[in-house]
């Protein structure tokens, strides 16, 4: 039986304070337990391989990628979803934060689409659940793609290539949840396997580095793992931006700072995010919900100090980052590169 909502967010709470309270005191932490040892002789990881996107219809899949760098989807027909999610570097852009179609900041950074498809959150407050759901909030909102369901509909019905794909597919001239459908099932094909990560997950030994290994090893020991774990190394769970250090003050030009609040209006939540994955972290610059760190050794030496209560060494970020940049894949057969610095950094 799933426990209700509430139920689940107190007992993470109380775990989660538990377990950073070990960090604090020094406690080597790890998901490995008594036993790690299984009988075939291997070690029982706390991260797991990258899962496959599985069976996907491959019209739906060319006909969401068509929209998906179309800006038809977009109210001035100016931006498209390619415009924040750059498939040809990181699967986002090199800019702190996004300006909208109202000239305005957006609130958060905009997170890789890459895997995405293997995140139970959505969204850097976890709004979502469903690709489908946080795809319809993104065309509709007016800072974003600022579209209308009326408008939407009828450029579709207007596109003779358009509607003949939703016609072909569907059998029917095309719907709302049909275009949810397509862009969502285009999304769940962004896997980026291949990583060195991967293949020393699947047997291969040789494919990490003795640096690599050492900063997989203070990843676990220091606590990294207990919140990015499983196959999205994070991308399921919550935490409080700043457990040992002060949490983030939130700003009047961007209330994005108070992370959930914003949506449930419980002093508890404020400044909680959801924990992003890790996966091609390398090439996703800059970091964080906001965008402030601009390089991976600042990222980590933030996250140590905030959420570990650690000051790490020169070589202990050095080996950290060394062991994350082994998580970056392949997209179409090619190793993902970053995006270009933009001028709005």
């Amino acid at each position: 039986m799933i426990k209700p909502l509430a139920c689940r967010i107190r007992c993470f709470r109380v775990a989660r304070w538990i377990v950073f309270g070990l960090a604090a005191m020094g406690t080597a932490l790890c998901i490995e337990t008594a036993g790690t040892w299984a009988a075939s002789g291997s070690l029982r990881q706390p991260l797991a391989p990258l899962r496959t996107a599985g069976p996907l219809d491959a019209a739906k899949v060319t006909l969401g990628a068509a929209l998906f760098s179309d800006p038809i989807l977009s109210s001035m027909e100016k931006l498209s979803c390619v415009s924040c999610h750059d498939l040809t570097a990181g699967g986002t852009i090199n800019e702190r934060r996004t300006i909208g179609y109202q000239g305005r900041m957006h609130r958060f950074n905009a997170p890789t689409i890459f895997n995405v498809g293997n995140n139970y959150r959505l969204g850097w407050r976890g709004d979502f659940t469903s690709l489908e759901d946080q795809n319809e909030k993104v065309l509709l909102d007016e800072n974003l793609m600022d579209a209308t369901w009326p408008m939407l509909l009828e450029r579709m019905r207007a596109s003779q290539t358009y509607s003949s794909a939703f016609q072909r597919i569907f059998g029917r001239p095309v719907e709302r949840r049909d275009l949810l459908d397509v862009l969502a099932t285009f999304q769940r094909s962004l896997i980026t396997p291949n990583s060195a990560f991967d293949k020393y997950l699947s047997g291969d030994h040789s494919a990490l580095a003795p640096e690599e290994l050492e900063g997989y090893r203070l990843f676990k020991e220091y606590g990294c793992a207990s919140c990015h774990q499983g196959s999205n190394i994070g991308g399921n769970m919550f935490q409080k931006f700043g457990i040992f250090s002060a949490a983030p003050s939130a700003s009047p030009a961007n209330d994005g700072d108070l992370g959930r609040f914003t949506l449930t209006g419980r002093d508890g939540d404020r400044g909680v995010f959801r924990v992003p994955s890790l996966r091609n972290v390398a090439v996703t610059a800059p970091y964080f919900h906001d965008g402030r760190a601009s390089s991976l050794p600042e990222a980590v030496s933030i996250m140590a100090r905030s959420q570990l209560g650690r000051t790490l060494t020169p070589d202990e970020i050095k080996s950290l980052v060394a062991f994350l940049d082994t998580l970056t894949g392949e997209y179409n057969g090619h190793k993902l590169e970053a995006a270009p610095s933009t001028s709005h950094n």
